[in-house]
């Protein structure tokens, strides 16, 4: 069995109210990274699991209805740690990359795509069915900003394929079914619906036999998956299905529950990024 060195990065931050996001707490704006994460894998070469934030987000977000987005979530990005940047300080230039794993198709986690033309983005299906020919009011609705989109996505596109879903290891239960991304058992992409339509998990084994748990935006802090507490009841405006947010929330809390030695890692938690993303 393969094993991959995991590199979890931040690509910007954004600020949101605290109490709507945890269901308690002051309703100050608090701040919420944009993490993704570098794969590195013996034979696949470096692979992404999103992007976080880009520059192209507030070219974007500049015209209407769009702007909106920005001023929803306002964003806060240095040059320097943009995805392409962050990569470039290791080594790995754009066309290195062969693989984009996307979670799902907000922008907090796709602005970074077009800075990769070479490689093939990877997805479940249903996501960029989701979210593909939406435009104004309908794409703001799913979070979505097309102008992100690289040109000849669809040509870049090989998305993950329902049919190879097989069974996972007992010890990720309550998930049983996902696809093996590198067909040797050392990550599998699963499904986490709720928060958007086909949102992808992925369940990383590491170099050093840890295995991590990249849950995207499935929660927002760690505490909810620990305590079973999903957000405040306005939250459930944003998502796709508030009742598969909540199924999915509650699955997460079991896993903890059963397998505490997993990481679970959400895209915008202050603590998953204090525990596991690599100083800059």
């Amino acid at each position: 069995m393969s094993a991959v060195k995991l590199t979890l990065l931040e690509a910007g931050h954004c600020h949101f109210p605290e109490h709507v996001t945890r269901g308690r707490g002051p309703w100050r704006a608090a701040r919420f990274p944009a993490l993704f994460a570098l794969l590195e894998h013996p034979q696949a070469g470096p692979v992404l699991f999103d992007t976080g934030y880009g520059t192209r987000f507030f070219e974007a977000t500049r015209r209407w209805p769009y702007q909106l987005y920005a001023r929803l979530t306002p964003v806060t990005l240095r040059p320097e740690q943009v995805a392409v940047a962050q990569l470039a300080r290791r080594g790995l230039r754009p066309g290195d990359l062969e693989q984009v794993l996307i979670s799902h198709f907000h922008a907090d986690h796709v602005s970074g795509l077009r800075d990769f033309p070479a490689a093939r983005f990877s997805y479940w299906p249903a996501a960029w069915a989701a979210v593909r020919g939406r435009r104004g009011l309908r794409a703001l609705h799913a979070a979505y900003l097309p102008d992100l989109m690289p040109p000849d996505f669809d040509a870049q596109s090989a998305p993950l394929d329902v049919g190879r879903l097989h069974a996972l290891p007992p010890e990720y239960a309550p998930f049983t079914m996902g696809v093996d991304v590198f067909g040797d058992e050392s990550a599998f992409a699963v499904q986490l619906p709720g928060h958007a339509v086909g949102q992808m998990g992925l369940f990383v084994r590491t170099r050093d036999d840890q295995t991590f748990f990249l849950v995207a935006d499935a929660c927002w802090h760690s505490s909810a998956y620990r305590e079973d507490r999903p957000p405040h009841a306005l939250a459930n405006l944003l998502f796709a299905d508030p009742a598969q947010y909540r199924a999915t929330l509650h699955d997460l809390h079991t896993l903890h529950a059963q397998t505490p030695a997993i990481k679970l890692v959400p895209a915008h938690c202050e603590e998953a990024q204090a525990s596991y993303v690599a100083p800059e």
